[in-house]
């Protein structure tokens, strides 16, 4: 797999977390102690940046789940 799709499922993911748990992407970034920039990029269908496993851990607990669920496709 390549790293792009890895990142756009990240993005994807990411989209269908938010929308289940209805957050905001402003919402989100608070909550996973991110700025909304960030989780701009992060949800971008052109993802630019890859993310640290340090952010994907916290965005795990920004969704009150543990990491290896967060990454379940």
């Amino acid at each position: 797999m390549k790293n792009e799709d890895i990142r756009l499922r990240l993005a994807e993911r990411i989209r269908q977390l938010r929308a289940k748990h209805t957050l905001t992407q402003e919402k989100l970034a608070q909550k996973a102690g991110l700025s909304l920039y960030y989780i701009q990029i992060l949800e971008s269908r052109i993802p630019k940046k890859n993310a640290t496993i340090i952010t994907l851990e916290k965005l795990a607990k920004a969704f009150e789940m543990e990491l290896w669920k967060f990454l379940r496709w």
